[in-house]
């Protein structure tokens, strides 16, 4: 989904995960409310079968989950082990972070 779209869906709930570095966070900024997990431990948090879940993201059954990295390509693939998770309706930022900023959509900056 557009930047725009993901934007108008979190504030109808659902979830926005920022799957960026801790490195690219920092310099580029975050999203008010998107709950970042790190790529390396993303099927961790979010196999609701796993014993490192992340209850944030599992523990709603029928929220949109929405992933975001940096570009659009890793949220992409994300989005997919996701739907084969069983979150059905998981998507991902067409151009990723870039686009959300580009966009103009709310962004905090690393202190």
């Amino acid at each position: 989904m557009s930047p725009e779209e993901a934007e108008a869906a979190t504030r109808a709930g659902a979830l926005l995960i920022d799957i960026r570095s801790e490195v690219q966070r920092e310099r580029d900024g975050s999203v008010p409310g998107a709950r970042e997990v790190a790529r390396n431990v993303f099927e961790w948090r979010c196999d609701p079968s796993s014993n490192w879940n992340d209850a944030e993201i599992v523990g709603e059954p029928g929220r949109q989950l929405i992933v975001m990295c940096n570009e659009g390509y890793q949220s992409s693939l994300a989005a997919v082990t996701l739907q084969r998770f069983g979150f059905g309706d998981a998507t991902d930022v067409i151009g990723g972070f870039q686009a959300w900023r580009a966009a103009g959509l709310a962004v905090v900056r690393a202190r």
